[in-house]
């Protein structure tokens, strides 16, 4: 398999970016995760960490090299999290649970399927025109699914915020899984925290991506989103592909065009895994300081680490 990613993150105006984003691959599998920790919950951040290194660490261990059961897998994995990161609130004597949504897509033999759970979104376009998206898990789109607000209210309606699912909550996630989609060269996948649809309209979203690489489309988008919030702006986050199927090359590679990142992938060994999410939470940067004290972050890093190996033991 070939394609192109492109992925960027802006923390806006906020002290925090609590969105995580990361894809991981095998000769023949593609996992696409974003995940975005919900800031009115404690340690929203360590949430979408938890929920990005649990399904990366399944994926390695069931892609040999592609994932034998995709809608199985995704489901399980992000229970899988949704346990760890209980776990990690009663390990830390937390008052509450940290809490994330999060959107992820496994793709393989030019077959994508993808699940979430809250308003993290995926876009699936081609040529132009959304052929799939995820709806979000909001009291808004329950209103408009049941006929009592109109779609136009989607941006402008009080309850727009408000998610009745997610990772990490009391209850169990509520998992949707999409069905399979047969993808053809030249579709764009993109997956994006709601820093950047709340601000921008489906039709903005859709033209950048059709009409320019996703490597100029992205930063665009996401300067767009940052700008028109201003100062209360949201964490913003998107992870973008452009599928292109079978390479005619015969070798494998990975290049950086145009800084896009140009993956093939069909002569790689089938027991290679290769991934962009980190074993460990990456270190904050300057305007990203959280309460952790140093001790919090080194114990943090070791329970997740034990987080992960326990959760490869739930699919067993």
């Amino acid at each position: 398999m070939q394609f192109s990613v492109y992925q960027q993150s802006h923390i806006g105006g906020r002290k925090v970016n609590q969105d995580r984003m990361g894809y991981s691959f095998t000769r023949d599998a593609l996992l696409l995760v974003l995940a975005d920790g919900m800031g009115g919950h404690l340690r929203g951040e360590m949430a979408a960490t938890i929920m990005m290194q649990t399904i990366s660490a399944l994926f390695q261990k069931q892609a040999t090299p592609y994932v034998k059961k995709p809608a199985c897998f995704l489901q399980e994995a992000f229970l899988a999290a949704h346990h760890e990161i209980h776990r990690y609130r009663a390990e830390h004597a937390l008052p509450d649970t940290p809490r994330t949504t999060v959107v992820a897509c496994l793709i393989q033999h030019n077959t994508a399927i993808w699940a979430h759970c809250g308003d993290s979104r995926l876009y699936w376009m081609r040529r132009g025109q959304v052929l799939g998206r995820t709806r979000d898990h909001s009291h808004i789109e329950h209103l408009i699914a049941k006929g009592q607000a109109k779609p136009s209210e989607r941006a402008t309606h009080p309850d727009r915020n408000k998610l009745y699912n997610c990772i990490g909550a009391g209850t169990l996630p509520k998992i949707e899984v999409a069905s399979q989609a047969s993808l053809q060269p030249g579709d764009v996948l993109l997956l994006c925290s709601d820093g950047l649809w709340s601000m921008l309209p489906d039709e903005e979203i859709v033209h950048r991506l059709a009409t320019q690489t996703i490597v100029r489309a992205v930063p665009e988008l996401i300067n767009m989103a940052t700008t028109i919030a201003g100062a209360t702006a949201d964490n913003t986050t998107a992870l973008a592909i452009m599928w292109q199927g079978s390479p005619d090359v015969e070798s494998p590679s990975t290049v950086t065009a145009d800084m896009a990142t140009v993956i093939s992938t069909q002569m790689l060994p089938e027991d290679l895994v290769s991934t962009t999410i980190p074993s460990t939470p990456e270190p904050e940067g300057p305007h990203e300081v959280d309460a952790f004290s140093d001790d919090e972050i080194e114990k943090a890093i070791a329970e997740i680490r034990g987080a992960i190996e326990r959760s490869s033991q739930l699919l067993k």
